[in-house]
């Protein structure tokens, strides 16, 4: 599969792979090492997300790097997870590690530890978080609230345009908001 899609993308495109939580720490070792050649930046989340020792033990078996951290619900867990040596880098989501506030903390063991830090979705917050987190990697960016933005985060070259208008980086359109409203 990767193949295929690289064969699609070409080589200037950066490809991942997640399994989102769905491989045993023994599958996720076999398939990590057959992709080892392939070209991937990171392997995302493939067991279990609380299990550091697993996560730990596919880290050390693989050349590609391991990411984790989409559900982090604290610094603490993040925390724990350096500590286990768990990833090589890691993708905190703004809402599950404590906000802005998390987003710091967490920024601030990543730097701590060398570790690159990317965002889980939220991207027009995350955007701006990632600039001032000292170890910033990428932002992962998706569509999915455009329907209900008065803004959009501006996507340039590659590169999430955070607003620099005053607040978190959302305007909703009450009219599309009203819209979609179920209930």
């Amino acid at each position: 599969m990767v193949r295929a899609v690289r064969k699609a993308v070409g080589d200037e495109v950066t490809l991942m792979c997640d399994y989102n939580q769905a491989l045993t720490v023994t599958e996720a070792i076999r398939r990590g090492e057959m992709l080892d050649d392939e070209g991937l930046s990171w392997i995302e989340e493939p067991i279990r997300h609380d299990d550091y020792e697993g996560c730990a033990r596919i880290a050390d078996a693989l050349r590609t790097p391991v990411q984790i951290g989409e559900n982090f619900d604290s610094a603490f867990a993040m925390q724990s997870a350096l500590s286990a040596e768990a990833c090589d880098y890691v993708m905190p989501d703004v809402q599950r590690i404590g906000g802005v506030t998390g987003w710091l903390r967490a920024a601030a063991l990543a730097h701590a530890a060398g570790i690159e830090m990317s965002t889980h979705l939220f991207s027009e917050v995350s955007a701006h978080l990632l600039c001032v987190t000292p170890t910033a990697h990428w932002v992962e960016y998706v569509d999915w609230a455009d329907a209900v933005l008065a803004s959009r985060l501006e996507i340039k070259d590659g590169f999430a345009l955070p607003s620099e208008e005053p607040g978190n980086g959302i305007a909703w359109d009450e009219a599309a908001v009203k819209k979609y409203l179920v209930g």
